[in-house]
């Protein structure tokens, strides 16, 4: 993983805010609601559900860019062929290659530790399938690296996407991510899942 330290979508000078009010325009014209207001806390781990559409990326980049968020993102490394790999990271992706001996948690850790600002998107479920049991890294890295989560979520029933409030670990994974899960139960993903 590369340290997250760059020039993105999000810290454009001049394109940034023109991306911004674009955004706006679409996300009011496609009738989709942004939820959640700028936040003065620099580090934290923003974990995104439920991921069920190629769809759920675009119209979360417009709603991090509506609430002026400085986002990096975890994808697979498929995602970044050349000659793509440098717009991808420029969109703020990091490039995981799952299959590689590594530990993500770890280095994720270190690069928090490393920065005054670093805020990282994780999708917990870590697919677009249905998943029986969300993937804990996003949990281990914030715990690891005393920093909260914030929780985004895209709720397709009532056309709105964005961020609610702060969750802190505590140390006990199996009660905190139960709680966190009982805030994503009733929401819907753009693409309903099969059972």
């Amino acid at each position: 993983m590369v340290a997250p330290v760059r020039t993105t979508i999000f810290s454009t000078p001049i394109l940034t805010p023109i991306l911004r009010v674009i955004s706006i325009i679409i996300l009011k014209s496609i009738g989709w609601n942004a939820r959640g207001e700028e936040t003065t806390i620099k580090k934290f781990v923003l974990i995104g559900a439920p991921h069920t559409s190629n769809w759920d990326f675009p119209l979360m980049l417009m709603v991090v860019l509506k609430l002026k968020l400085s986002v990096f993102w975890m994808g697979k490394h498929t995602l970044f062929p050349f000659p793509f790999a440098g717009l991808m990271k420029w969109l703020g992706g990091i490039p995981i290659n799952r299959s590689a001996s590594h530990n993500v948690v770890r280095e994720t850790v270190k690069h928090y530790k490393e920065n005054n600002e670093l805020i990282v998107l994780i999708p917990p479920e870590g697919t677009r399938s249905k998943v029986k049991e969300w993937k804990t890294g996003f949990y281990h890295i914030a715990n690891m690296a005393n920093v909260p989560i914030l929780l985004g979520y895209v709720d397709a029933k009532n056309k709105e996407a964005g961020f609610v409030d702060f969750f802190y670990p505590t140390g006990n994974p199996e009660k905190d991510m139960n709680e966190i899960q009982k805030f994503y139960a009733p929401l819907k993903g753009l693409i309903a899942k099969n059972s």
